[in-house]
């Protein structure tokens, strides 16, 4: 690996959606989406999917400007990163809605799990060519994982969450695998319930990832976070309940939050095969880092894992930021990124 390639940039997966496209007093206003909410939307439907397309382009154009190395679609076309693919499989009940605890302990409305969980085609397959078809960059694509989705959704099928954890596993593996046959560089699973129900995780939610992954030859993150910092207001702990277990899984890759809870980074010693993708902008701080900042947090990160192993990036999603805000943030994480190389 030559010294331009070390510490590439790259992102979670959402970026803002513009004012035209969703409705976003809505959208801030009665999160989260385990259910479809097509009344976010501005756009009538016969013109939705074109108007998708557009914002699409504005945010991989502005992640282009910003220097990012690895690029998504900006999760344009989703109300939430686990809605559109949860409520997309077969399985889910089209007349009937569940009910079940969100992270903070409330009940929320989430899919009905009544019958067994498939998937039945590509979910987001056109997304990633879409992406594919309008960059050079290297490109990402972001699903839910698993457990998470388990996590999610009330069961009115299965004898247990292990078992309809597996199932939304194979379906998971199904879509990894047509992702990368459409040029994916990375996929990226989205598993935060693993730290926020970090007892079940230990049972059952290595497993299903492990399943999701069968047989995959692509670059796999999983991604791990503690809630988005416009949604958790309570103060994040310095620590990850589940982490260090992902040491082994199949992922090639995993991503934490950093920056906001001020994370003890010794736990990276714990990850000793893996690359991890380190957080270093606090999303929930609204002004915009300085490169310098972004470069002590990354050098921080350096005295417990090697350059050839870190991939910079913000902590979360940044789909609840300012657009000027999420931009002006990538800008600095690029630019703090490139000191931080030429110091290698």
């Amino acid at each position: 690996m030559s010294k331009a390639e070390l510490l590439p940039t790259t992102v979670v997966g959402s970026y803002p959606q513009p004012d035209w496209l969703i409705d976003r007093e809505k959208l801030l206003a009665n999160l989260p989406f385990r259910i479809r909410a097509e009344e976010l939307w501005r756009v009538p439907p016969p013109l939705l999917e074109q108007a998708q397309d557009d914002a699409t382009i504005v945010a991989i154009h502005e992640m282009e400007r910003a220097g990012v190395d690895i690029i998504s679609d900006g999760e344009m076309r989703r109300e939430s990163y686990s809605n559109r693919f949860a409520n997309a499989l077969s399985g889910v009940d089209r007349n009937r809605i569940g009910t079940n605890l969100d992270r903070t302990g409330k009940p929320h409305a989430v899919p009905l799990v009544s019958g067994p969980i498939r998937r039945l085609r590509p979910i987001e397959v056109r997304d990633l060519t879409f992406l594919r078809q309008h960059t050079n960059r290297r490109i990402k694509i972001t699903l839910p994982g698993p457990f998470t989705m388990t996590q999610q959704a009330e069961n009115g099928y299965y004898p247990d969450e292990a078992a309809m954890a597996m199932d939304y596993a194979a379906a998971v593996n199904a879509e990894i695998k047509d992702l990368f046959a459409a040029g994916a560089d990375v996929v990226q699973i989205d598993e935060p319930y693993m730290e926020a129900r970090h007892d079940k995780a230990r049972q059952f939610g290595l497993k299903a990832l492990n399943r999701a992954l069968e047989g995959v030859t692509g670059t796999v993150a999983v991604h791990l976070c503690m809630g988005y910092a416009y949604v958790v207001k309570r103060p994040k702990p310095n620590s990850y309940e589940f982490l260090a277990e992902l040491e082994d899984s199949a992922a090639n890759q995993i991503s934490i939050e950093a920056a906001q809870p001020k994370l003890d980074l010794s736990v990276l010693k714990k990850l000793r095969t893996k690359t991890v993708m380190l957080g270093v902008l606090d999303l929930k701080d609204q002004s915009i880092e300085t490169p310098e900042i972004v470069a002590t947090r990354i050098r921080a990160a350096l005295e417990f894992v090697e350059p050839k192993r870190l991939v910079i990036a913000p902590d979360c999603g940044m789909k609840y930021l300012a657009r000027e805000v999420a931009f002006g943030k990538l800008k600095a994480m690029v630019d703090g990124a490139a000191m931080v190389r030429a110091e290698l």
